[in-house]
């Protein structure tokens, strides 16, 4: 479990800085669709982390093992 977040947070700081840097350098409306799209891609990952979370604890829970 503790490598799952920590690989989410890595995640979404890689994602969020070239997001950022990217957005910054380009400007204007195109500047913002790249914004918008880092956003998207950050909730994305942050869903798709949960969504391995919740499968991990609930393997887990079937099994009747410690989470790991």
């Amino acid at each position: 479990m503790g490598s799952r977040i920590l690989v989410t947070w890595l995640e979404l700081t890689i994602v969020g800085i070239t997001g950022g840097l990217l957005g910054a350098t380009v400007g204007g409306p195109p500047g913002f669709v790249i914004y918008l799209a880092t956003t998207l891609l950050t909730v994305g990952v942050v869903f798709h982390n949960v969504n391995e979370l919740v499968k991990a604890w609930l393997r887990a829970s079937q099994n009747g093992s410690a989470i790991e």
